[in-house]
């Protein structure tokens, strides 16, 4: 059974398609991502740097989860308190 409900992230996706001034070159697609929470927005070139970005952001939660985990101890039911004697 899990402990906790698993985590997600919602961005606004944004695509469009820029044209050259020569018609003689393709077009490329530029990509946005935006926080709906925070409004933060981010631009992407091409569909790898966004792809790569959307990987990062995974492992930042993965990584992120890791690191709580070690900080917050988990209970065993038998307390350790620090520099008390032995009885």
């Amino acid at each position: 059974m899990f402990d906790k409900p698993p985590h997600y992230r919602s961005f606004l996706l944004t695509l469009w398609e820029e044209r050259s001034q020569d018609p003689s070159l393709p077009s490329v697609w530029r990509f946005r991502l935006e926080d709906p929470h925070t409004g933060q927005q981010r631009g992407f070139a091409d569909m790898d740097a966004l792809v790569a970005a959307l990987e990062q952001e995974m492992a930042g939660q993965l990584a992120d989860e890791e690191q709580h985990r070690k900080e917050v101890p988990q209970s065993s039911g038998n307390q350790i308190i620090e520099n008390s004697p032995v009885v």
